[in-house]
């Protein structure tokens, strides 16, 4: 994985219509596209990834939980 960022603090993601679930902190890679962020993290077969809007990922890196590199 290729990081281009840092979780520093409380970062969580939805999926679907389910509970907010944490991205632990640490090394993380951004994709940013039209109108949301995919954010990457972990190694292996303990990958994830998640999609965020971008205007949530602009508050996250606004209040210094994701820190880009």
């Amino acid at each position: 994985m290729a990081a281009n960022a840092r979780v520093k603090g409380k970062v969580e993601y939805r999926a679907g219509d389910g509970p907010l679930i944490s991205i632990p902190q640490g090394l993380l890679e951004v994709q940013l596209g039209a109108d949301s962020a995919v954010l990457s993290w972990g190694e292996g077969p303990a990958a994830q990834t998640a999609a965020i809007p971008l205007d949530e990922y602009q508050r996250y890196l606004d209040k210094g939980l994701i820190e880009e590199d």
